[in-house]
């Protein structure tokens, strides 16, 4: 029998939680259940509001799940001389990687290459760039962050180099420059840990329930079944991320789109640290190939206007693909071609304001706060996320006829579901780890340590479920690196409802086209089952007095 608890997400919550809001007004209604939407939702319920939040589909089904996963400290801002929003960033990270989500957002080593030729130019760029990179030092310093967590950045020889990156150009390379900042296991992770942690302050949290139309306090939704319903709220939050300009009109919204390219880490050398190659004629601006801990690597990113694009799948076109592919190969041994393309994705970035430049256009964030209409907040990026979630239900809370003094935002001190701390009764200093038995075969202690990073204390959970069936001890497939126990806590826990929820956000083996496809039927099959003894076991008549 599963141990639920406070905070898990599932089918009968999510029924629970539709039923209350059709029958009580909260304080406030969230649109949205990206990383915007799911922040504000746990800040608002931390102040002691009530809270609903509606996502059309899943969560995470937008651009939060399709981010390069960098919390960063605010680099590419100083190049462009916005030294308040990397101060805002290097804050931010700071809280992410101390307290609120420790066990997604981790340390990561960037090489920046230094290759002879390019004149004085080129030396000139250089030595801006380590300026801007130990400048950022300086803020990392400031924020409070040690640099136990983020080490100082420091020169290194060619060799190095080339140990940190294996395929990096031998021929001409000087050496270079490594700093690190921060990185998250998986986007997708952190608005569920996000949205999870919310309704275990008691948020009710609904997906697959599109919203259709939003007052200054009504929200009408298609709750799932093609009925309309009216939920009531005293403030309504639009976090709609790139739809919202739907419940804004007029609003200044500049999609962007951010493509990415899937490789075989392997093809790589397996690199040990994020590789940079600039973008010739745009100083601060890099491409990356960004090693990830499940073995793939992705190159990234590009940043073109997307006007009309579907924001669900808004598509890679080809020359994405071809502009990735010649940046990265100028700084690559061996070149890459689009035979060794797994697969790609694209998110689109809601960025304020117009021009014809989406790669210079403002990565500030937007709270418009229109009296008889929501508020609507948008703009930003994933690393700032709570402070667009403070700033946005602060203008709540002054709607409410309070003030944010008075109801001041704690989100900052709130760690997420999996996180130090997050557990009642967790005594244990610092970050330390508690040694998690798998009940099945772990060679080496892989799925153990696998689990820790995904779900932190949770992985517990995970490894309980496994030790209740054995068959779901096993892999999904061969080489899928991910067990039946996942996808069973994905639809007990994490708000699962589909096999894509769980291919595409829940455990990123879509990203594998042919591992995903081999695991599809077995998804499916493990998540209805799931489902199903969950219904039977939510009928079982309960003895008196039992919860």
């Amino acid at each position: 029998m599963f141990d639920a608890r406070p905070g898990d997400l599932n089918a009968a919550s999510r029924a629970a939680a539709l039923a209350h809001l059709t029958d009580h007004e909260v304080d406030v209604l969230v649109i949205g259940g990206g990383i915007t939407g799911a922040g504000v939702a746990l800040d608002a319920a931390t102040r002691g509001l009530t809270v609903g939040l509606v996502e059309a589909r899943d969560l995470a089904s937008g651009t939060s799940g399709f981010s390069s996963k960098l919390v960063h400290g605010g680099l590419r801002y100083l190049a462009k001389g916005d030294v308040a929003l990397a101060w805002e960033s290097a804050v931010e990270r700071e809280a992410l990687m101390r307290r609120i989500a420790p066990h997604l957002v981790q340390s990561r080593a960037f090489l920046v290459p230094r290759f002879s030729g390019g004149g004085l130019r080129g030396r000139l760029e250089d030595a801006l760039t380590e300026t801007g990179i130990r400048l950022a030092d300086v803020f990392r310093a400031g924020s409070r962050l040690p640099s136990g967590i983020l080490p100082r950045p420091r020169r290194i020889d060619a060799r190095a180099a080339r140990l940190l990156a294996p395929q990096l150009r031998a021929r001409g390379l000087r050496g270079g420059l490594v700093y690190w900042d921060g990185a998250v296991e998986d986007d997708a992770r952190l608005v569920v840990a996000l949205a999870r942690t919310a309704a275990r302050h008691g948020a009710h949290v609904v997906t697959g329930c599109r919203a259709l139309r939003a007052t200054a306090r009504d929200v009408w939704v298609d709750d799932g079944t093609g009925s309309e319903r009216l939920l009531r709220a005293r403030a309504v939050i639009n976090a709609a991320g790139v739809w919202a300009d739907a419940f804004a009109p007029g609003l200044p919204l500049t999609p962007s789109r951010g493509t990415h390219l899937v490789f075989d880490s392997a093809r790589l050398g397996n690199p040990q640290a994020v590789m940079t190659a600039p973008v010739p004629g745009h100083f601060g601006r890099y491409v990356f190939i960004l090693p990830q801990s499940n073995g793939l690597s992705y190159l990234g990113l590009t940043d073109e206007l997307a006007p009309g694009a579907d924001g669900y799948e808004p598509g890679v076109p080809e020359e994405d693909i071809d502009f990735l592919l010649r940046i990265a190969n100028a700084s690559l041994d061996t070149a890459l071609d689009r035979s060794d393309v797994l697969s790609s994705f694209a998110g689109l970035r809601p960025l304020v304001g117009g021009g014809a430049d989406s790669a210079s256009a403002s990565r500030r964030h937007l709270v418009l706060d229109t009296p008889g209409a929501p508020i609507t907040v948008t703009g930003g990026k994933l690393t700032v996320y709570r402070r667009m979630a403070e700033d946005a239900v602060d203008a709540a809370v002054a709607r409410l006829g309070e003030s944010p003094h008075d109801r001041p935002a704690v989100s900052r001190r709130v760690p997420v579901l999996g996180s130090p701390g997050s557990e009642p009764g967790y005594r244990s200093p610092g970050n330390a780890r508690p040694a998690l038995a798998w009940p099945g075969p772990d060679p080496n202690g892989v799925i153990a340590a696998r689990l820790r990073r995904r779900y932190g204390w949770e992985s517990s959970r995970v490894a309980a479920i496994a030790a209740a069936d054995a068959a779901l001890q096993e892999e999904v497939t061969a080489g899928a690196g991910v067990t039946g126990a996942e996808v069973a806590f994905a639809a007990l826990a994490e708000g699962a409802a589909s096999p894509a929820d769980v291919l595409e956000r829940r455990t990123r083996l879509a990203l594998r086209p042919e591992l995903a496809a081999a695991a599809a039927g077995p998804v499916e099959s493990i998540l209805a089952r799931t489902l199903q003894d969950a219904a039977l076991e939510d009928q079982r008549p309960r003895p008196e007095g039992e919860e």
